[in-house]
């Protein structure tokens, strides 16, 4: 039967002739391309991508290979050079003459420090690159060009090569000469181009391809050629056994690529796909994975599933797989108590050889008890005892499935149309089927069969139709309860629920449809949207691998994941025993992670609303796992019961956040914060949880909770946002010192602003050196640091441009330039007076238009509207002044009247007593005289009596002086008023003390004292006549 292998296309990168290939091992998914046309590509197969490129010259690359231990690329090039690179680095690591022709095959040794190099000269070189690539050995013996070489598997000591001259010889590391050659009967009839030896250690095979179109199988051991495979049409280029599939792929330059058995050597298919001749083949023993190497290009295939042929048994632990035709058994049992399991590690378990199975396994199952194992592969099947390997029963089968009912109960599928079940390990019945092919079958608690669009489940027992779902599944998992599946399909599962009860009510009364089967049988619980690669259930929860590297379980219609996994793995099972999820990658390492029992059931019951068991089951689960048991509990919507389970502190600070708990989120963070900084860990995530802590204060209007977290997580920011809210001038203060120092300019800028500090938010500028803007700010808020700045920005414009900075100009020598400087300085004294005032914040209403006024315009206003006051004041001063003098000028009158009429009064009486006095003295009158007497100057004083004659002199010398004759009217009046206005300035002044600016000149008028010293002139005239006239009558 053909191994039905699907095979997928992983890369095709089209390119010139490639004339070697190789594959990387496990780690990355890389394929090495070596070009007739001088270059080495590095092609990444899993997203179709070209990685690394090496240019070796303009010749033939004609063999490169990798040597993954050193992360190095090693390759033989047509100027007869063998060049070493380093893969990671792109750099050369040596290159050195190695033959005198052309260089055909590298082969490097498995396990040491060895290079085999073949060529066009005959002989074969063994280099050492422990000893910088010296060459140890020299290998001569073929009489043509040395084609290939290989080195054998189960002896690394020895290897074969192939040659033009038509045999294979076989060599020892240590000796220049062959020890044998295969070129007896059967031999090939041309040169041989390539040759490969059998990876197993069961058979001493060796692969040989020709010119002569055949590819032939050798047993070295006896010499014999075994088997000749034909159907090239052209040389054979290129062959291999694969290391893990029974596989023989050859390459010819016909263009095809032909895949064989290797047991039965029957032609499983042929490859084409036009891209000329086929040079080269390469596979890698960690995957299903082959490479071609054609003129036109590289293609990377994958050959059937990747997926480890193994099973677990559950219950006992016990694990077999198949490893080539040997099934080898292990126990996974005991494992967690014997050492200390670590999620993700893997197993070092003992492995026992049951034995060599006659068939390739393609696949390897235990039945529902583990009492038993199939192995299916190449059409057949065979029942073995799950201990020792006994054969029990066996047969052709397509494929194979257990019931989860009986211990020798299964089905096989014959063909597309035939499918039987048996019960006991004897054939039960033939399926009658309602669909037009049967393409695969199902086990379980029913038997599904699969069709071109659908699938039909039929009961164990009679075979009876029971229920047609129109969907493809890959497959279908049942619970151990049998009242639970999952149908898994291309790119989704669904989870489903079964009614057997329905069903067998269904049966025994024969109430079933033909064509859809029992109503009610099956129930849709959920659909996933992903691809479940393999899976199991574990109670009510169903464990599965996925397409992102994921282990998780789906409970109740919700995905929790368990894990993500380093590289793809495959689940085997649970075992309920170790409470751990066994899983095995594709180079058969097994790994574990742990997924409690306990843990499960309390999620179903969760799922299930059934609190009453959760909460007894919870005190089962240890400590260690609450912070997963929270996370499902806030997953199910259950945020204020996962608070109180959780022990994670920053789950819980999570919930608390999100149940709006500050107290209880307050005092975790504080705890997680002193956890931190003893283990002194980085602050920023708690910085973050401080800020996140604070945004709730904040909407929550706790204001001095939202400041301490804005503190303890530097949300200077924030800060800045509070302080300003809350008018907190301190806090602005100090936090623009905490800003500057932080290096956090902008916020400082602002606080050093806001608060008035503008010196400060200058000199900030200046050291952050934003000069120019310093100068600018300046100019604007504070003109008396302009010429500070600008000197400074001077400076440092000279070291960009000389004469930029020469055009700056200073208010100080410029001050044309600066208009409005002198106010802008007054403004500046006015807003440094101030600055310092407060300003409640309820005042905001009316003072928010005061921030759109024209300062210099208000000031210069102010102090033109001062001094009109000023002038209006001394108008008023001049005009009250004047009346007060107008008054007092009226009074003195007054006064001066009443003085003047008893002046007259007093006049009329001397005027009567001077007259009766010239009365005397006339009496006695001399005739000499004229009758007419001059009148005497009137005196108050009585004139004296005459004395007797005397001389003119004595008479001078004893004359007594008569008094002053009185003022005039006019001249009382002018100095009386003089007093008078003297008495009035003094009053005056005094109102005025400290007015000194308003000074009135209250003094008589020019013209007034021009007349009053005119008056006194002629009264004085008048008295010297009178003394004249007086002394000349005397006379």
């Amino acid at each position: 039967m053909p191994l039905r292998l699907q095979i997928k296309k992983e890369l095709t990168a089209r390119s010139d002739r490639v004339k070697s290939v190789d594959i990387y091992p496990a780690e990355h998914p890389w394929v090495l391309s070596a070009l007739y046309s001088g270059n080495v590509y590095i092609w990444d197969y899993s997203n179709n991508t070209l990685i690394k490129s090496f240019e070796m010259g303009t010749n033939p690359v004609r063999c490169a290979r990798f040597i993954v231990r050193k992360n190095w690329i090693i390759a033989g090039t047509d100027d007869m050079k063998l060049r070493v690179y380093n893969y990671n680095t792109m750099e050369k690591v040596k290159e050195w003459d190695a033959h005198t022709d052309y260089i055909r095959f590298i082969e490097v040794h498995p396990n040491r420090p060895y290079v085999l190099s073949s060529s066009d000269d005959m002989s074969i070189k063994l280099w050492d690159w422990d000893r910088d690539f010296e060459c140890i050995q020299v290998f001569e013996g073929h009489g043509h060009y040395v084609m290939m070489v290989k080195i054998n598997p189960r002896d690394t000591n020895t290897f074969a090569s192939a040659s033009l001259d038509k045999t294979i010889k076989v060599w020892g590391l240590t000796a220049n000469t062959p020890h044998f050659s295969l070129d007896g009967p059967g031999a090939h009839e041309k040169g041989v181009n390539c040759i490969d030896y059998y990876p197993g250690g069961d058979k001493p095979y060796l692969l040989s391809g020709a010119d002569d179109r055949t590819v032939k199988i050798w047993d070295y051991q006896t010499k014999a050629c075994l088997q000749t495979l034909e159907g090239h049409s052209h040389n054979v280029s290129s062959v291999c056994f694969h290391p893990r599939l029974p596989m023989i792929i050859s390459a010819s330059e016909d263009g095809t690529v032909r895949l064989w058995h290797s047991t039965t050597y029957r032609p499983e298919t042929t490859l084409n796909y036009g891209l000329e001749r086929a040079w080269c083949i390469a596979a890698t023993k960690d995957a299903n994975k082959i490479a071609i190497g054609y003129d036109e290009g590289t293609v990377v295939l994958k050959l059937g599933n990747e997926k480890p042929v193994a099973s677990l048994d559950t219950n006992s632990g016990k694990l077999v797989w198949a490893q080539g035709h040997d099934i080898q058994t292990m126990s996974v049992k005991g494992l967690s108590k014997e050492t200390e399991l670590v999620d993700g590690e893997r197993l070092t378990l003992h492995m026992r050889d049951l034995g060599a199975c006659e068939v390739y396994p393609q696949q390897v199952s235990h039945n529902s008890n583990g009492s038993f194992i199939v192995v299916c592969g190449d059409g057949e099947y065979i029942i073995y005892t799950s201990q020792a390997l006994r054969n029990k029963a066996f047969g052709s089968a397509l494929d194979f499935v257990w019931s989860s009912q009986g211990t020798g109960d299964y089905a096989i599928r014959e063909s597309t149309s035939r499918v039987r079940t048996f019960k006991n390990f004897k054939e039960h019945k033939q399926i009658s089927l309602p669909i037009a092919s049967a393409d695969g079958i199902y086990g379980g608690v029913c038997l599904a069969i699969r069709g071109p669009d659908c699938v039909v489940f039929f009961d164990w027992e009679d075979g009876t139709f029971i229920r047609k779902i129109d969907v493809v599944p890959q497959a279908i998992y049942w619970n151990e309860a049998g009242d639970s599946l999952v149908i898994v399909c291309s790119d989704c599962f669904y989870s489903l629920r079964y009614d057997a009860e329905v069903v067998g009510a269904a049966l025994a009364a024969g109430n079933i449809n033909p064509d859809e089967g029992v109503d009610g049988s099956f129930e849709l619980l959920s659909t996933t949207n992903e691809r479940a690669h393999t899976g199991q259930w574990v109670g009510e929860c169903f464990l599965y691998t996925n397409s992102a590297g994921k282990l998780n379980y789906l409970v109740g219609g919700e995905v929790m994941t368990l894990c993500h996994l380093s590289h793809p793995m495959y689940l085997l099972g649970y075992v309920p025993k170790e409470d751990r999820a066994f899983l095995v990658d594709k180079t058969y390492n097994v790994h574990s992670y742990k997924l409690l029992l306990s843990m499960l059931s309390y999620q179903s019951a969760v799922v299930r609303q059934d609190f009453v068991t959760a909460n007894s089951l919870l005190p089962l689960i240890p400590k260690s796992e609450y912070p997963a048991v929270a996370r499902f509990l806030e997953s199910q919507g259950f945020k204020q019961e996962a608070l109180q389970v959780t022990t994670d502190l920053d789950h819980k600070f999570e919930l608390a956040v999100d149940l709006r708990h500050m107290a209880i989120a307050h005092a975790v963070l504080i705890e997680a914060t002193a956890k931190a900084e003893a283990q002194e860990l980085e602050s920023t995530e708690m910085q973050g949880k401080w800020r996140k802590l604070g945004d709730l204060a904040l909407s929550n209007g706790d204001i001095p909770l939202a400041e301490q977290c804005a503190q303890r997580s530097a949300d200077l920011s924030g800060l800045l946002l509070l302080y300003t809210s809350a008018g907190n001038k301190p806090g602005m203060v100090e936090l623009a010192t905490t800003a500057r120092e932080a290096g956090r300019f902008n916020v400082a800028f602002l606080a050093y602003f806001l608060t008035g500090q503008v010196e400060e938010a200058i000199q900030l500028l200046i050291d952050a050196n934003r000069i120019p803007e310093a100068a600018f700010m300046a100019r604007t808020y504070m003109p008396s640091q302009i010429s500070r700045v600008l000197e400074i920005w001077k400076r440092d414009l000279k070291t960009i441009n000389e004469k930029a900075a020469e055009a700056l100009a200073d208010p100080v020598k410029y001050p044309n330039l600066f208009p409005d400087l002198s106010w802008a300085l007054k403004v500046e004294e006015l807003f440094l007076s101030a600055r310092h005032n407060h300003v409640a914040a309820s005042a905001y209403p009316d003072a928010k238009g005061d921030l759109n006024l024209d300062l210099i315009a208000m000031v210069k206003a102010q102090w033109e509207a001062k001094e009109v006051a000023e002038v209006e004041q001394q108008n008023e001063s001049a005009e009250a002044e004047a009346i007060a003098m107008s008054l007092a000028n009226a009074n003195i009158q007054d006064d001066n009247n009443e003085d003047e009429a008893e002046e007259q009064a007093e006049e009329q009486e001397e005027d009567d007593i001077v007259e009766s006095e010239e009365k005397a003295y006339s009496a006695p009158a001399s005739p000499a005289r004229s009758p007419v007497a001059a009148p005497a100057p009137a005196s108050p004083l009585p004139t004296p009596p005459a004395s007797p004659v005397r001389t003119p002199e004595v008479v001078v010398q004893e004359q007594v002086m008569p008094p002053s004759p009185p003022k005039k009217e006019e001249e009382v009046v002018a100095e009386e008023e003089e007093e008078e206005e003297e008495l009035n300035l003094d009053d005056i002044a005094d109102d005025n003390e400290g007015e000194e600016d308003e000074v009135v000149d209250l003094s008589v008028g020019e013209e007034e004292q021009d007349q009053v010293e005119q008056e006194q002139g002629e009264a004085t005239q008048k008295d010297v006549l009178d003394e004249d006239f007086e002394d000349g009558e005397d006379w």
